[in-house]
């Protein structure tokens, strides 16, 4: 092929190209014109113009983020189609795009007339002699990669087809890393592809060895719902849930340049509403905390008498002298207790203690004055306002939570449930002022186990302004007296901004699911029990001690529902060299790998340094030349107990200062790395899901050693590298 074909061949594709893209500003323009329209309609002075304003300004904002998102390489394919099929190719992009007319000059990737362009194969080519992938830098082609699909239809159509490249797969595959993960829509593959366009009703799990594109395909299928059924599942809303908050800012530019923006996502310490937990517990204590048992420890906790409410009440009405004694009142708590959540007892609170009170007038005053003048004259009587609203109080996840800090309380709510080795544990670990990813799921159980707090309208707190009676609760009212030191660890009540009803959504995706443990999947499950479900997975990756266990909570979260299953077979991430390394550690220690074909040779075989004397000398000169050989990210993959200290060699070496800006500023364990840092610092579990050009493993023999399932975490770290792999130690 000559260098002038090519470039020929480039110019001419620059052309189509511009033109998409003045296409695109002209309606950029025009939904930045309906946006101003909608500003407009709010200056009438009646409620029609302002909803109408709400409505227009919306959908135009949206509009104009999804052109601003697929700005980036926004046309990358091209089909030629047998003449008696097509004469005109068919351009494919991250988006569709019309002209005035109306005439297509891009067709949306996840649109039926494009999906020949994964599905198709030189075995089966679907009507396609041509398929062009278009690679781009901005607005600027710099490349195009041809695959002949169909030589017979080529030949009978007399076309002129020049072939150019060597095809899009294999230079996608080369191309070096950064810190974000990008699109892979232009080389998507018929394996991946049938993953993508599955089912939308049900569970779709994509399974795989590592490097065979489960993550991107699992987001590629959740734009292609939202294309497919926008209705459904944009107003019911995609949850994409990830291991961590590092996987989740590599993944963060996928779907807004596949032309989607309205997705939650949320790493597994952010999937609760008001919540974000960073830092992960030691093992022996994460083990305890994922373990299903800690639903019964929470549905116990959430049914206890709240530390420092009142135990008794005494008041004299007429000719005689009402008691609510401890026993009286813990028969009353537990008839509460048995008609359903704790919260949404509240309005039955004050009938039930004015029914049991009434029941102990005796006297002819009294009874001749009747059950309503006794409820009149108790609602208005302070003493007894007060004793029921703290007997009884509104109470949220955080500060029942706060009331497993005191041991002694702990341990009783504990018996039967979990060791006293255990409890210890758990006291340690609460003892701290930050909540951990492990407690997200604990917090969760105990919210759905309180119950929201019902709501009163205003009708009903002008009827009764003690928020005390049926129909309701006066929040602000409750509030007030409910603000006293009922928790260990001062976790004052507020009213909840985000309710229980509102955590459903349409569609659910889970990545690295092997990781879940059984306490995350009840939390995830209770926002999926009328989704279709998208779950990514490797059995011999999984962090989780405890198989079955888990399997049996994911199966009681994806209960009823249909399971489509697809497996993918090759691995697009490692070298030939890297990937055989690593298969032949996760053989040697006994793990059940899936092992996939791994498809890209560099001639470049994994390192292994050690033993060493210097570690950190040892650890300076395999990163120092790591770096300097690739173009991307190097990741230094290092023990738990080891973060620390090996962040602060990273930011006092001056070699790597400018590959590595945020190391300095970031020596304690907490601070994740800058999306500019081309070296970073992280521990097994940290990598997930990620990939980097190179990879410095420092002690693997410690990140083995240090769990349960040490050797699975290892088996990760070793296959994160796309070009070199050292191991030192």
């Amino acid at each position: 092929m000559s260098e002038e074909l090519e470039a020929r061949e480039i110019a001419a594709e620059q052309h189509y190209v511009d033109e998409v893209y003045v296409q695109l500003e002209a309606t950029t323009q025009n939904a930045k014109a309906l946006a101003a329209e909608g500003r407009n309609r709010g200056r009438l002075e009646h409620e029609g113009g302002l909803v109408e304003r709400d409505a227009m300004v919306f959908q135009a904002a949206k509009r104009i983020a999804q052109l601003d998102a697929a700005q980036e390489g926004l046309v990358f394919g091209r089909l030629d189609l047998d003449p008696s099929i097509d004469v005109l190719p068919r351009y494919i992009g991250r988006i569709g795009v019309r002209n005035a007319d109306r005439d297509v000059l891009l067709i949306d990737w996840r649109a039926p007339a494009a999906g020949v362009f994964s599905q198709a194969t030189a075995a089966t080519p679907q009507g396609v002699v041509r398929r062009r992938v278009l690679r781009s830098q901005h607005r600027t082609v710099i490349g195009v990669e041809d695959e002949l699909l169909d030589d017979q239809a080529l030949n009978r159509s007399g076309a002129d087809l020049p072939i150019v490249g060597e095809g899009a797969l294999m230079a996608q595959l080369s191309r070096a890393r950064d810190r974000s993960m990008h699109s892979i829509v232009a080389t998507i593959q018929a394996e991946q592809d049938k993953a993508i366009r599955a089912p939308g009703k049900g569970v779709v799990s994509i399974s795989g060895g590592p490097g065979t594109g489960k993550t991107v395909v699992a987001l590629h299928r959740a734009a292609f719902l939202l294309y497919s059924d926008r209705r459904r599942y944009e107003g019911g809303g995609v949850l994409v849930v990830g291991p961590s908050g590092v996987f989740m800012r590599y993944i963060e530019r996928v779907l807004p340049s596949l032309g989607e923006t309205a997705v939650a996502l949320r790493s597994l310490g952010e999937v609760v509403g008001g919540l974000r937990a960073t830092r992960h517990d030691e093992p022996a204590v994460a083990d305890v905390k994922g373990s299903s048992r800690m639903a019964e420890l929470m549905r116990r906790t959430s049914r206890q008498h709240a530390p420092g409410a009142p135990t008794s009440f005494r008041i004299y009405w007429r000719d005689d002298t009402i008691v609510l004694d401890p026993g009286l009142l813990g028969r009353l708590r537990r008839q509460l207790m048995s008609q359903g959540r704790r919260n949404r007892q509240l309005p039955r609170v004050a009938r039930t203690l004015l029914d049991a009170m009434w029941r102990q007038v005796q006297g002819e005053r009294g009874r001749e004055r009747g059950r309503e003048a006794f409820d009149d004259d108790m609602l208005g009587h302070a003493g007894f306002v007060e004793f029921a609203s703290a007997w009884w109080p509104p109470l949220d996840a955080k500060t029942v939570f706060g009331w497993l800090r005191d041991p002694e309380f702990l341990s009783r709510v504990g018996e039967g449930v979990i060791s006293r080795e255990e409890q210890l544990l758990l006291a340690k670990s609460w003892a701290a002022d930050s909540v951990a990813i492990e407690d997200v799921p604990l917090l969760d159980e105990l919210r759905y186990a309180l119950g929201d707090v019902p709501q009163r309208t205003d009708d009903e707190r002008d009827l009764d302004e003690t928020g005390l009676l049926e129909g309701g609760v006066d929040l602000q009212e409750l509030t007030t007296i409910s603000e006293r030191e009922y928790a260990p660890g001062g976790l004052a009540w507020s009213a909840p901004t985000h309710r229980i009803e509102d955590d459903g959504y349409a569609h659910v995706l889970i990545d690295e699911a092997q990781d879940l443990t059984p306490m995350q999947w009840r939390m995830v499950g209770r926002r999926g029990r009328a989704a279709s479900w998208t779950i990514v997975g490797d059995p011999a990756q999984s962090s989780w001690p405890d198989a079955p266990e888990a399997n049996r909570a994911r199966l009681d979260a994806l209960e009823g529902k249909e399971l489509h299953e697809f497996h993918l077979s090759t691995n697009y991430r490692n070298s030939a060299e890297i990937y055989a390394f690593a298969a032949d550690y996760a053989q040697r220690v006994g793990l059940d790998a899936d092992l996939p074909d791994a498809v890209r040779r560099t001639g470049e075989n994994p390192r292994v340094v050690g033993p060493v004397d210097d570690l950190e000398a040892a650890v300076r000169s395999a990163v120092t030349e790591t770096a300097g050989r690739v173009q991307g990210t190097v990741g230094i993959v290092v023990p738990v107990a080891r973060r620390s200290e090996v962040k602060a060699w990273l930011a006092s070496w001056p070699e790597l200062a400018s590959y590595a800006a945020g190391a300095r500023a970031a020596v304690d364990s907490s601070v994740t790395p800058s999306g500019e840092d081309r070296v970073v610092v992280l521990t097994g579990l940290d990598t997930k899901g990620l990939e980097f050009d190179g990879i410095v493993v420092v002690s693997p023999q410690e990140i083995e050693d240090e769990s349960a399932t040490g050797r699975a975490t290892l088996y990760v770290v070793l296959t994160r590298a796309t070009q070199l792999l050292t191991t030192v130690g």
